[in-house]
């Protein structure tokens, strides 16, 4: 599927004041860009949206792959949505999946349907609003396989979103074996992956992380992957997210995790 336009076409965003902007990716046939105030925000490959550019949501992907057997559709809530890379990815993997994307900027969301079209097939209810304030309003008996949450960036964080009292939130709308991912980007000494992980420990049953080897040691800026279970952490999951990679890979869980507890 092609995008509406060829080189490049720009948005303004009226919540942030920024310019959204999408444009070819040069060096990879069908895929495309998508940047927020100058700055890259997500990678689009709409010949294979089963192939994912960026590191860290490679690592997402993988853990949706591991929430349910191979080919199975899945209920997914996106609380963020970018250029709907995951669910373009959940789509390839899992057709027929039903999916929800939550995202604070209308206009994003009009900008990147409008240039990027989902996959043919594709069932996703958009809504637009703050996650949280999103998440009260859908249908009570709604579960979901996966949630996963891609809002934050750097050492602050909404507080309402990045609390306990939210996680648990969205745990009550997890199934008996659903899976939070939380993307958290941070700076050098993790303050906010400390603070999330005694966060989310507080309100889910176990809970992982997954990146990168050397951003554990807290040196330099990067992402790290939160991952939540309604039961004990897998102990196959470790081993199998690790094989996967982006390499070098690390998985901490257990008392491996206690030193990032906040």
């Amino acid at each position: 599927m092609a995008a509406r336009s060829q080189g490049q076409a720009a948005r303004f965003l009226q919540t942030t004041g920024q310019h959204a902007s999408i444009e070819s990716d040069a060096f990879t046939e069908g895929s495309y860009v998508l940047s927020i105030g100058g700055l890259e925000q997500s990678h689009v490959n709409l010949s294979h949206p089963e192939e994912i550019f960026y590191e860290y949501l490679r690592r997402i992907g993988h853990l949706v792959d591991l929430a349910a057997p191979p080919g199975v559709p899945v209920k997914a809530l996106h609380l963020g949505a970018g250029a709907l890379t995951l669910a373009r990815y959940i789509q390839a993997t899992r057709p027929g999946s039903q999916q929800y994307a939550v995202e604070l900027e209308r206009e994003l969301l009009d900008f990147v349907l409008g240039q990027l079209p989902l996959p043919e097939g594709t069932d996703l209810r958009t809504i637009t609003g703050d996650a949280q304030e999103a998440l009260g309003e859908l249908d009570p008996g709604l579960m979901f396989d996966v949630v996963i949450l891609d809002i934050f960036s750097g050492p602050e964080a909404p507080a309402h979103i990045a609390s306990a009292e939210f996680y648990r939130e969205v745990r009550a709308r997890l199934g008996p074996r659903g899976v939070l991912v939380v993307n958290v980007g941070d700076e050098p000494g993790l303050t906010l992956v400390r603070s999330q992980v005694a966060a989310m420990r507080q309100a889910m049953a176990d809970v992982a992380a997954f990146a990168e080897a050397g951003m554990f040691q807290g040196r330099y800026p990067g992402n790290i992957i939160l991952a939540g279970t309604q039961v004990p952490w897998p102990e196959e999951w470790s081993a199998e997210l690790a094989a996967r990679g982006p390499h070098p890979a690390k998985v901490l869980a257990g008392v491996d995790l206690d030193p990032l507890a906040g």
